[in-house]
């Protein structure tokens, strides 16, 4: 016997969810947009049953998008960084409130390129990539972990291209000016850093993650080699060359 239940989405659209239960076999759930669906695959569905067709329960068909969003949170999310975790919480709250609802085996690529252009219309590419990101990288989890589904459908969506990003150099007088405000800066050790990123192209977390302490008195152009040595510890399988240049050249003194 089936069982149209209807439900409306917070942007009020309208869906169908089917459920066909029978004796003797595991309840077939499908979600749709349209009503005429919703009974078609009914009939389809029962009319199978009777002639004996074999419908094997999955876990697809068991848990939710809701179901995967927050197992995902709370296996997976807290081993990321918190500044990576404050914004992806944000994007699946986001998703849950669109899909939440449907059932995994009911989440097709036409679906989620719906509310892919949905996110086009009020946002840039940039934040929309990380929105399918965070939720394709729940699908994968899904995937290979949990065994919940057999495929990730966002592997047949595109994403929208990336803007082409600036390069910013400073000028001769952008670079004084900063240096001198450096100089009279509470930070002791602020002058220095500034001297050694312009001279090096060392990242901000290569530079913080050294011990400056004794930089702004006792750090001399000779000693930068003792320095910059142990930048690539924190990341051994990278080997990363470090081009560096006098602080003179750069408009520093160290």
């Amino acid at each position: 016997m089936a069982a149209i239940d209807t439900y409306t989405t917070q942007d009020g659209r309208t869906t169908y969810r089917v459920r066909v239960k029978r004796k003797d076999y595991p309840p077939q759930v499908a979600t749709f947009q349209k009503l005429s669906d919703a009974k078609k695959w009914a009939q389809i569905t029962e009319t199978a049953i009777l002639e004996g067709g074999n419908f094997p329960t999955t876990e697809a068909r068991r848990h939710s998008v809701s179901d995967m969003i927050a197992r995902y949170r709370s296996d997976v999310l807290p081993h990321k960084r918190p500044s990576t975790v404050y914004n992806q919480v944000y994007h699946l709250q986001w998703w849950e409130a669109q899909i939440g609802y449907y059932l995994l085996s009911d989440i097709t690529p036409a679906r989620i390129v719906e509310c892919r252009d949905q996110l086009g219309k009020t946002r840039g590419n940039s934040t929309v990539r990380r929105y399918l990101a965070v939720l394709s990288h729940a699908f994968s989890v899904a995937v290979q972990e949990w065994q919940w589904v057999n495929d990730n459908p966002f592997h047949k969506v595109s994403k929208p291209k990336e803007p082409r990003g600036r390069v910013r150099y400073l000028s001769d007088d952008e670079r004084g000016r900063l240096l001198d405000a450096c100089r009279v800066s509470r930070n002791a050790s602020l002058y220095t850093i500034i001297v050694l990123a312009l001279s090096t192209g060392a990242r901000r977390g290569e530079l913080l993650s050294r011990n400056h302490a004794r930089m702004p008195h006792c750090l001399r152009w000779g000693g930068m080699a003792s320095l910059l040595g142990g930048l690539g510890d924190r990341f051994p399988q990278h080997n990363r060359e470090l081009p560096s240049k006098s602080p003179a050249a750069c408009g520093g003194d160290l």
